[in-house]
């Protein structure tokens, strides 16, 4: 269990966020990650929804 919270805000950053996330979940504090999505057009939900699995993330 984290005592940690990482909280991402995102608006179209398809570029970015499977990246950012890898690098965040990656690093060696153990923590929660939250990501929000402010009605991105540019797939950048999906993009986080695809990774949930791989890293247990809870999207809103």
């Amino acid at each position: 269990m984290s005592d940690s919270l990482v909280i991402i805000p995102t608006y179209n950053e398809k570029e970015n966020i499977g990246k950012m996330i890898r690098t965040v979940m990656l690093l060696p504090h153990p923590f929660h990650l939250l990501i929000i999505d402010d009605n991105s057009e540019d797939g950048t939900a999906q993009i986080v929804k695809d990774l949930q699995v791989d890293f247990q993330i809870v999207f809103l």
